[in-house]
């Protein structure tokens, strides 16, 4: 039963099934341990991995060593995903493998991965986001080696040109209210007659849930119940109605669009977007000459209380591994300080733990350093559920429908829909 179990979840998840190999991953020396990771090794993220291993072997040798296996995802999530189903049905997975922040709580379930809190030396000094991400059940069964954070990037020179004083913006420690933010949208809108900010509203993917569901946080509102069982009473509640309120009203007003122009935050058309910290690394390598700095997420203003959001890949123990004691010591090596360190600077990504950000502080760009003040404070892990995809997909509908929407169309009605969707999916 638990085999059919893991096979229902993971096909879900990769929504594709490969034919299987029968070459075992583990080798057979007890002190090998065997990684995959979901990155090609030519990347910035590939390199530092191969020299974080590098280093285990040295540090370990005698005792244990490891070798990694770089099995790049495709743009759909091929590739890495349908390897690691394959290996499922051959119980040939490997020793410790990476998988992705939303997916802990269906990998644990199903048994797929084993606990890990006995292994991990640093627990408090990783950011709560990332325990958070990686604790089911009460148990720790991933930890991420990065984090990621979304924030509001502006052009400096347009808000200038509209009269904006920029000294006077928000920040991490002082964040605007919805409805400063939308006084800030009018003035650029009345100035350049373009929508003031792209907020990625036409992405129907993931990127609805992770970057939307911090403004119904920071509402006091959430998706389900503490214990996951539920979304009627909770997603349908008035934090909710007055969250898609708020988004829908970005949309009537023309503050933001349904249709962006492509790259019209980057080429000077648009003065702000609504994007994460990759965005940082595209726009010091292919728009270098445009000067922009990040803004803290708007707040409720009910609460004026700062939620980010954040999550990123992990590093996990495979549950049928027979070498608990060196994937341990792998997992507990690869998240030190000195080895996130050299993923987030080699990656241009946030820190996974408190002693990394004062590694880093000093050598990242001011706008990184943002993001990373903002995370480190303010991080929300999306909801840790076996069930999290089907979730995440309703949550994602419920965004596309409020954005098209006319007002004053029946929120209210379509949130009692969506949350009886969730329940069927956690039932």
């Amino acid at each position: 039963m638990k085999k059919f179990m893991i096979l229902i979840v993971c096909s879900f998840l990769v929504m594709i099934t490969t034919a299987c190999s029968g070459e075992k991953a583990s080798s057979d020396n007890k002190n090998e341990v065997s990684l995959w990771v979901h990155t090609s090794k030519e990347t910035a993220e590939g390199k530092a991995m191969q020299k974080i291993i590098d280093r285990f072997n040295q540090e370990y040798e005698g005792k244990y060593s490891a070798n990694i296996e770089f099995i790049p995802r495709s743009g759909s999530g091929g590739g890495y995903e349908d390897k690691i189903n394959a290996a499922l049905t051959t119980d040939t997975l490997p020793d410790v493998f990476t998988l992705d922040g939303p997916n802990t709580a269906a990998y644990a379930e199903s048994g797929m991965i084993a606990p890990i809190d006995d292994y991990i030396s640093n627990k408090d000094d990783l950011l709560p986001s990332i325990i958070q991400q990686g604790t089911y059940d009460g148990k720790l069964y991933a930890v991420g080696y990065s984090e990621s954070g979304v924030g509001v990037f502006y052009n400096k020179q347009m808000l200038k040109d509209a009269g904006i004083d920029l000294s006077t913006l928000p920040t991490v420690d002082d964040p605007w209210d919805w409805n400063q933010f939308m006084e800030l949208c009018e003035t650029l809108v009345n100035t350049y007659d373009v929508p003031a900010i792209d907020m990625g509203l036409n992405d129907k993917s993931e990127w609805l849930m992770y970057a939307f569901s911090p403004f119904l946080w920071s509402q006091g509102g959430n998706i389900v119940n503490e214990d996951g069982t539920k979304a009627t009473g909770v997603f349908n509640d008035e934090d909710s109605v007055k969250t898609m309120n708020f988004i829908q009203d970005m949309v009537e007003k023309g503050y933001t669009t349904k249709t962006p122009v492509e790259k019209a935050f980057q080429t000077g058309k648009y003065p702000m977007k609504f994007t994460g910290s990759w965005t940082i690394a595209e726009m010091e390598s292919s728009y270098p000459d445009v000067e922009y700095g990040i803004m803290p997420y708007p707040t409720s203003p009910d609460t004026n209380k700062l939620v980010s959001p954040s999550g990123s890949w992990q590093y996990a123990m495979s549950a049928t591994t027979d070498k608990k004691e060196a994937a341990g010591a792998l997992i507990d090596f690869m998240t030190s300080t000195e080895s996130l360190t050299e993923i987030t600077l080699a990656n241009s990504v946030l820190p996974a733990a408190y002693s990394v950000v004062e590694e880093v502080k000093d050598k990242v760009s001011p706008q990184m350093n943002v993001l990373i003040k903002q995370n480190t404070k303010t991080g929300h892990a999306r909801p840790v559920l076996p069930e999290y995809p089907q979730v995440s997909r309703t949550f994602q509908q419920t965004i596309s429908n409020v954005t098209y929407y006319e007002k004053n169309n029946d929120i209210q009605k379509l949130l009692d829909q969506k949350a009886a969707q969730m329940d069927k999916a956690l039932k």
